[in-house]
């Protein structure tokens, strides 16, 4: 396995991976995005640093004039063996990675490992990025299944290229459920879907939640017009009323819905923190991986 820099100005697939229980999906989603785009798909591994610089800060403090220097000189000693520690992890994460890939007939993918935090790597690499896939949860809530990644909304919020968060074991996408209110995320996921082959022969089930009956019939109406262009896409409408993100979840269960398609973080960050994000409880109660737009 060769591990090397990303190019940032090959469009890919970017696939993060950081060894966590949702890593092989991530890998099989990300596989299943670049075969049907013919996009090249990258590994991509970050080693952050923060926690060391963080113990060197609190420690060198704390340390009488006597002794500073060498005990300084042992910490950074042990800093560098943690930093390479990390890095061989990283390497064995991304190696795992490529042969669980190989494993399932794909080949041709990259390798890369950067050193800094995720949300810095992506940002830096947005503009090679097709689409980024990572899982919901890291490795420090993989096991708190009401809880999303620490760093996954921060993610989502920097970055202006359609994010695929996968939540559970891979099954290949046979349908879509398209969430439309009529906003311009949700009209540009209208013609992604519309245009990308990634969507061709899947079944769209189009869904405006919206308490009045004729607005709703107006947004679907519109928006399946778009859809039909694409004749390789069926679509199915349907309008719901109540709370959004409660009927969105209840009709992806009911159907069997295999992703769910919809605009991401619309609301001002004042409207957030008072009444809650609607993509947050979004994350936290589907059952199925979520591709979102900016």
């Amino acid at each position: 396995m060769g591990v090397t820099e990303v190019n940032n100005k090959e469009i890919q697939v970017l696939a993060c991976i950081d060894g966590a229980a949702l890593t092989e999906s991530v890998c099989d989603y990300s596989a299943w995005i670049s075969q049907k785009t013919k996009t090249p798909l990258t590994l991509l591994h970050t080693i952050n640093h923060h926690h060391e610089t963080a113990v060197t800060s609190s420690l060198s403090g704390n340390i009488g004039l006597g002794s500073q220097e060498h005990l300084l000189e042992e910490i950074t000693n042990l800093e560098q063996q943690q930093s390479k520690l990390k890095k061989q992890q990283g390497k064995l994460i991304l190696q795992a990675a490529e042969n669980y890939l190989q494993s399932k007939g794909v080949s041709g993918s990259t390798c890369s490992q950067r050193h800094g935090d995720l949300i810095e790597a992506v940002i830096d690499l947005e503009g090679s990025i097709r689409v980024l896939v990572l899982g919901l949860r890291g490795q420090v809530h993989d096991k708190q299944e009401n809880q999303i990644g620490a760093k996954l909304e921060a993610v989502i919020r920097s970055l202006r290229r359609p994010i695929l968060i996968v939540n559970d074991t891979y099954k290949e996408p046979k349908n879509i459920m398209l969430a439309y209110d009529g906003s311009k995320a949700a009209d540009k996921a209208v013609d992604m879907v519309a245009s990308s082959p990634l969507y061709k022969n899947l079944a769209c089930h189009l869904v405006c939640v919206n308490k009045n009956d004729n607005t709703a019939a107006k947004l679907l109406e519109q928006a399946t017009k778009k859809l039909e262009l694409a004749d390789d896409i069926k679509v199915i409408s349907a309008k719901l009323k109540g709370k959004v993100d409660h009927e969105l979840c209840a009709y992806q269960e009911l159907h069997n819905i295999d992703l769910t398609v919809m605009g991401a973080f619309s609301h001002t960050r004042l409207h957030d923190m008072l009444l809650g994000s609607f993509t947050h409880k979004m994350l936290v109660n589907t059952k199925k991986p979520l591709l979102l737009l900016r």
